[in-house]
This record gives C-alpha cells, structure tokens and sequence, in this order.
C-alpha cells in the first residue's frame, strides 16, 4: 500500500519560496508516475506538475512554469515541489499524487487517473 504524506507549507510573501515535501513509502517498482496538485477554496483540484519515478523527467501546467521545479529522490523515496516567485493565486492546498500504472500525456493531468494521495499541505501567498 502507497502511503504519501506532504509537509513543508506555509505562509509566505508574494516572490518568495517554498520547498514542500512529499514522503513516499510503498512503491514497489520504478513506473509510478508521481504529481503535485492544488486545490484553492472553491475551486476544483488541479495539475501542477508530475515527474517519472524513473526517469526523473517532469512536466508542468503552464501557469506554473519557470516558476516551480519537481524532482524526487529515489533513495530517500521523496518528491519535491521547489516553488519561486510565488503569487497569491498560488493560494492552496497542494497534494501529492501516485499513479501506479505511469500515465503519459493527456491523461498525467487528470485527477481520476490518480491512485493515491496524502493529505494535503497549505500553501498561503500573501500580497
């Protein structure tokens, strides 16, 4: 059983930084496909960005690149959300994901194709 828990949210100025963390035990092979998504008050959940477990390789949603950086560690098994410029519509809360049968494409964006996720970490951007 994939277990994933995020830490590492905060308050923080707009144009400031912040690392979250997201601890991952339980995957079992290398073709997981991990991701970061947001969810602001009202809104629906949304793609952040994803990296393969294998390659290390990661995309991102547009409003976020240039700005956010993904990457894991794959001795530790943590995934990393690098996060600069911050702005307030980055307001949310931001969770990591695991999907177990390593998506591609299209289907990376989308919540339901998801098989895990930790709770959750609040990210709050002041003005």
């Amino acid at each position: 059983q994939v277990q994933l828990v995020e830490s590492g949210g905060g308050l923080v100025q707009a144009g400031g930084s912040l690392r979250l963390s997201c601890a991952a035990s339980g995957l079992t092979f290398s073709g997981y496909v991990m991701a970061w998504f947001r969810q602001a008050p009202g809104k629906e959940r949304e793609f952040v960005g994803r990296v393969r477990w294998s390659t290390g390789i990661a995309v991102y949603t547009d409003s976020v690149k240039g700005r956010f950086t993904i990457s894991r560690n794959k001795d530790k098994n943590m995934i990393y959300l690098q996060m600069n410029s911050l702005k307030p519509e980055d307001t949310a809360v931001y969770y990591c994901a695991a999907d177990r049968d390593g998506c591609s494409g299209y289907g990376c964006g989308l919540r339901s194709t998801y098989d895990y996720w930790g709770q959750g970490t609040q990210v709050t951007v002041s003005s």
